[in-house]
């Protein structure tokens, strides 16, 4: 039997009925990671997986996620697993703490698999800028998976776990969730703790689920979620149970399509591919208009002005002195660090270092990083203004499907470019999430819901219907 192929309901059934173990997922789980050939992991977790599973069969399954396997994206802490951002600065770097989201999966009794190959300190969104080589699509292995949480989707994808978490900081869960047909959410900023997440733009960074379905992916927030007193940004809003409105009627909700995610800028066949997933809401009671929202057209040098200035101050603390790569060579503390980050950081990461140290000098805070904030609060105002009269706000996930490794590295600004119906999101602090509605040469496209703050449940409740409606078949076939 397939276990890992089947439902959670039906798996949690025959965990409880012994007539399934633990131990057989990760068997199972690891027995798929052997047969691909994605590079989808940077560090396994097989002996303490094991061993872990083993010591499940002695407790009460007490959870619908009791005993399931669950990788994790390779920048969150995870105590005494290798923990490296998919850099060469932080190779051998083993945590001594969990990071907030960890202990609370580690709480229902998960099992982590593995860390995920990610592009490099989550800066990229192909997969292809971490220091351990390029994730591969497990569609088609000549196409790049999304990123920057490229593993976390692959793996979801290619069914090894039911279960990834990754972060998101521009697009970085829905973008490869997109490329991958699989559902991922961003959450409200603030809605997860990031205590123990390695921060990129730490105004703009959440961590969120990638799964196989809607109802799963409700699941896994339910358990990420709540305020954490080791995270200043972190909300003490309630945590609802966000599967409460999963079949739930959606004839009363109004949704908004900003015009700006319909421009001649998206695919033919993704347009298409939107406006009948629209045509069949408005058959079904929903009424949906489309909307101007102001300075969406700002988001990517939004983008490049905020996040790369506060990455470069995120970043200085790689130093080559309390931890990561170590440097023998040098002569004076200038040298140390010079050589270290020279060594240690790939050219992406750098290329970022630099620009956001020039914004973020002197004069330039003023000029760039400061005029980029008002902007961004006007952005914020547009989507608020929004959400008095619409639930929800649907569009495209991306521009167009997954393209061909190598397509994009010629040319600095032109992945930022991926990210043009994402980054908004994550401007304003919105929860979000990519469902895939149909397919563009035999690949997935995602469709892009957002939410007003803290109501992910209604995310949720419009995907799950989408989802049950479309009945896509989202498994990747044999040779793929």
């Amino acid at each position: 039997m397939r276990y890992l192929d089947l439902d959670i309901k039906t798996i949690n059934e025959k965990l409880k009925s012994k007539e399934m173990k633990p131990v057989d997922l990760v068997n199972e789980a690891f027995e798929r990671i052997e047969k691909t050939n994605l590079n989808c992991f940077i560090t396994l977790n097989k002996e303490e997986a094991i061993k872990q599973a083993l010591e499940l069969e002695k407790k009460d399954v007490d959870n619908l996620l009791f005993g399931l396997p669950i990788a994790i994206k390779d920048n969150i802490i995870t105590k005494d697993l290798r923990t490296t951002a998919a850099s060469h600065i932080l190779d051998d770097f083993i945590p001594v703490y969990d990071a907030t989201i960890i202990s609370k999966i580690k709480e229902k009794n998960m099992i982590i698999i593995g860390k995920t190959n990610m592009d490099e300190f989550a800066m990229g969104s192909t997969g292809e800028t971490s220091y351990f080589g390029n994730t591969l699509n497990p569609w088609d292995n000549t196409l790049v998976p999304g990123g920057s949480s490229s593993g976390s989707a692959v793996c979801v994808a290619a069914r090894i776990t039911p279960f990834a978490l990754g972060t998101d900081t521009g697009g970085s869960i829905r973008q490869p969730s997109s490329f991958c047909g699989l559902v991922g959410l961003k959450p409200t900023y603030g809605r997860v703790s990031r205590y123990g997440i390695i921060a990129f733009a730490s105004s703009l960074d959440q961590a969120g689920p990638i799964t196989r379905n809607v109802y799963e992916n409700a699941l896994l927030l339910n358990v990420i979620s709540g305020f954490d007193e080791n995270d200043l940004t972190s909300s003490k809003k309630e945590v609802k149970d966000f599967t409460c409105l999963i079949g739930q009627d959606i004839s009363n909700l109004k949704i908004a399509v900003p015009n700006y995610y319909m421009s001649d800028t998206i695919d033919e066949k993704i347009r298409q591919t939107i406006l009948d997933v629209i045509a069949m809401l408005k058959q079904n009671g929903c009424q949906v208009d489309y909307i101007d929202i102001d300075y969406l057209e700002y988001a990517i040098p939004l983008y490049q002005v905020i996040a790369l200035g506060e990455a470069s101050s995120n970043l200085a603390r790689y130093d080559g002195i309390k931890y990561g790569l170590e440097i023998n060579d040098f002569k004076n503390i200038d040298e140390l660090y010079k050589n270290t980050r020279s060594l240690g950081f790939g050219n992406e990461v750098k290329r970022r270092i630099m620009i956001g140290s020039h914004i973020l000098s002197g004069e330039n805070a003023n000029i760039y990083y400061y005029k980029a904030l008002k902007v961004r609060q006007a952005m914020t105002n547009s989507f608020k203004k929004c959400f008095t009269k619409y639930d929800l706000i649907i569009g495209p996930t991306n521009t167009d499907v997954a393209y061909k490794l190598g397509t994009k590295q010629d040319d600095a600004l032109k992945s930022f470019y991926d990210d043009l119906l994402t980054i908004p999101v994550n401007m304003a602090g919105l929860p979000a999430l990519s469902l895939p509605v149909g397919f563009k040469n035999n690949l997935p496209i995602g469709m892009h819901i957002i939410g007003n703050y803290f109501e992910e449940d209604k995310i949720y409740q419009l995907a799950s219907y989408i989802e049950k409606k479309l009945n896509l078949d989202l498994n990747i076939k044999e040779g793929k």
